[in-house]
């Protein structure tokens, strides 16, 4: 009898943990949800208004703008991507994983001197929300110093692994003097090679100060840029990079953008 009383009791404690834990899980993606995001457009109104933007960059004040942004490590940009973007007249931001940087400085160099912007993915990709302060540091700084031995300047945004951030990646963000840039439209093509769905999902999220993200790895990436920059051309967007989206405002490191 004793055996058989137990039993129940066990099971409404083990019960009682796993919901216990299900909570915990389900407040702290809550937070991170809750946590202070600026538009573009926010940041250029809190600018001053009568701001010169540099010669022959795009107003997006005044023109409809929207910036695709790739993620991935830079042996990944092909060659046929690059072209398309220079077609297009499309300057990109490129957040670069670190770790490979030194196997393709001739990628970089090329994202740079084509006029795309290189931002900071960490050097291995890590889940900033799940390591130490010391490690997201290494993970930021390392990549940093690897784009500006190439490139010779170092990126002032980056964006965290899987869009994954809180309090405390902010804070070493600011440290380290990178703002974080989330994105308004996933093609989730990690999920798919499917390059009409890849295309219809870019164009369906598509709007005005959008921020476009999209990874070169996967198959149906690539072959889905021509339909996507011929498409968004015809709508009226100008390409810009996300520096270019926040003018004449600056990223503030720290900061969260999307």
């Amino acid at each position: 009898m004793k055996i058989l009383t137990r039993r129940p009791r066990l099971l409404i404690l083990l019960t009682l943990a796993v919901v216990a834990v299900v909570t915990v899980t389900v407040v702290m993606v809550i937070q991170a949800n809750k946590m202070e995001t600026l538009s573009p457009r926010e940041e250029r109104d809190r600018a001053v208004s009568r701001a010169e933007l540099p010669s022959g960059q795009v107003d997006c004040r005044k023109a409809k703008c929207i910036a695709l942004t790739f993620d991935g490590n830079p042996g990944e940009p092909t060659d046929r991507l690059m072209d398309l973007l220079k077609e297009y007249k499309a300057p990109s931001t490129f957040f670069l994983e670190g770790r490979r940087i030194h196997k393709f400085p001739d990628v970089v160099r090329r994202i740079a001197k084509d006029g795309h912007e290189i931002g900071n993915h960490t050097w291995t990709h890590a889940v900033l929300t799940e390591v130490s302060d010391a490690q997201i540091r290494d993970e930021l700084r390392r990549t940093a110093r690897a784009i500006s031995s190439i490139t010779g300047s170092e990126p002032t945004l980056m964006r965290p692994p899987q869009g994954r951030t809180d309090d405390r990646v902010s804070k070493v963000s600011k440290e380290v003097g990178m703002a974080q840039v989330l994105w308004t439209v996933t093609a989730k093509d990690y999920e798919t090679d499917d390059t009409a769905l890849i295309t219809k999902r870019v164009l369906a999220g598509a709007g005005r100060d959008g921020i476009i993200l999209l990874h070169p790895l996967h198959k149906g990436t690539v072959p889905a840029m021509p339909s996507i920059l011929k498409a968004l051309s015809k709508q009226g967007y100008a390409f810009v990079t996300v520096s270019q989206l926040l003018a004449p405002a600056k990223a503030e490191p720290g900061k969260i953008y999307k």
